[in-house]
Parts: C-alpha cells; sequence; structure tokens
C-alpha cells in the first residue's frame, strides 16, 4: 500500500464515520489539495500540522465535520489562513459560492494556486481584513481565529438577514458568549466528534435576532 493509499483509507473510513455525503472524485481532491499543502508548508510555514495523518485528521475531516450544519448559496471563510475549512467545503458542495478571507499574503497565494490547481470554479480567495470585507453570504465560518465578539464585531456585517454563523472552536467557550454583541443570539452549540482527534471540538451557531 503506497503512502497515498494509506491516507485515502484513513480519510474514507473518517468520512464514513461523520456520515457526510460528497460528490464522487471528492475524497481524492481532497487528497490533492493536502499534497499541494504539504508541499508549500515547507517553504511558506502554512500550518503548524506537518505530519501526512494529522493533517488528514485535523484539517480535512476537521473541516468537514460541520458540513451538516452548513446552509445556504454563499459562504464566506474569515481567518481561512490556508483554506480551512473553506477548501473542503468548496469540494463538498460544488454548487455553493465560497469566499476565502484572510490578511496573510503568502496564504492568499496559496489559496490561488490551490483554486486553480483544483479547478474549484465555486471559489475565489481574498486578501483583506474581515471588517474591509463587503457583501452579504447565507453562511459564515470561521475557523477560531478570533473571540466570539471580535468575531462578530468585525464581520458581523457580512452575515445576510437568515443567515447562519458557525465559529469553530475546541473548548465549550462558555466565557465568550456575554460577550456575543447586540443583534446576535447563539441557536446552538454541538459537541463535534471529528474521527481521529483528541480534545474537544464545538461548533457555535449564531443568527441575527
Amino acid at each position: 500500500m503506497t503512502a497515498r493509499d494509506d491516507l485515502k483509507s484513513l480519510l474514507e473510513r473518517g468520512i464514513a464515520q461523520l456520515d457526510v455525503g460528497l460528490p464522487e472524485g471528492t475524497v481524492d481532491r481532497l487528497l490533492d489539495y493536502r499534497e499541494l499543502l504539504e508541499r508549500w508548508n515547507s517553504a511558506y510555514n502554512l500550518t503548524a500540522v506537518r505530519d501526512d495523518r494529522e493533517m488528514v485528521t485535523r484539517h480535512l475531516l476537521d473541516s468537514l465535520a460541520i458540513l451538516p450544519y452548513v446552509h445556504g448559496r454563499s459562504l464566506a471563510d474569515l481567518g481561512t489562513g490556508p483554506g480551512l475549512p473553506g477548501i473542503p467545503l468548496a469540494l463538498a458542495e460544488p454548487a455553493r459560492e465560497v469566499l476565502m478571507v484572510d490578511s496573510n499574503g503568502k496564504k492568499v497565494r496559496f489559496l490561488r494556486e490551490a483554486i486553480r490547481s483544483l479547478k474549484l470554479g465555486n471559489a475565489r480567495a481574498l486578501q483583506s481584513r474581515v471588517e474591509e470585507v463587503e457583501g452579504t453570504f447565507e453562511c459564515i465560518t470561521a475557523r477560531a481565529f478570533a473571540s466570539l465578539a471580535d468575531m462578530l464585531g468585525w464581520g458581523g456585517h457580512l452575515l445576510a438577514p437568515g443567515g447562519t454563523w458557525l465559529a469553530m472552536k475546541g473548548k465549550q467557550p462558555a466565557e465568550e458568549l456575554d460577550g456575543v454583541p447586540a443583534g446576535f443570539v447563539v441557536e446552538a452549540i454541538h459537541a463535534l466528534s471529528v474521527p481521529g482527534v483528541e480534545g474537544e471540538r464545538h461548533l457555535v451557531v449564531i443568527r441575527r435576532a
């Protein structure tokens, strides 16, 4: 078995455990993305995760774990870094338009190469501070780049009426709930079980009040 076969098996098992449906060929495209990230990471230090199997569990499966909660035709992934969860989510739902936002130029250059290489016609990358992004989106994802108060303070204007904000957190962020700005309400907090990932993972679902 090649190293890629081993990672494919790990990824397929994890997807089966998460019980999420993906278009045909998505597993291979996810692995192509992981390989591209690994190549760029050696030069540009895009992620602290360097182990092949950890990249599958902590990046790919962790991103896909929120898929059942993602709704709408447009998604903005704020503070996306090297495209997490944005790229896995764009691969999982080709009909959804995905904008990935990061202020780091190296990461956005990588994202543009990943979009080109993976032929992701539904994704684009923007180098910007969150508060300067324009437009509205039916779903917004953010992977623990700030407190709930700061996330919503900087990016709350991007959430369309009736839209869903999905904040990915480690521990249950009980101490952050009082800081949620007026105009937003925490609808639910889901404990996520990510195959192969130890430690707590939580998803905070926020809507406009």
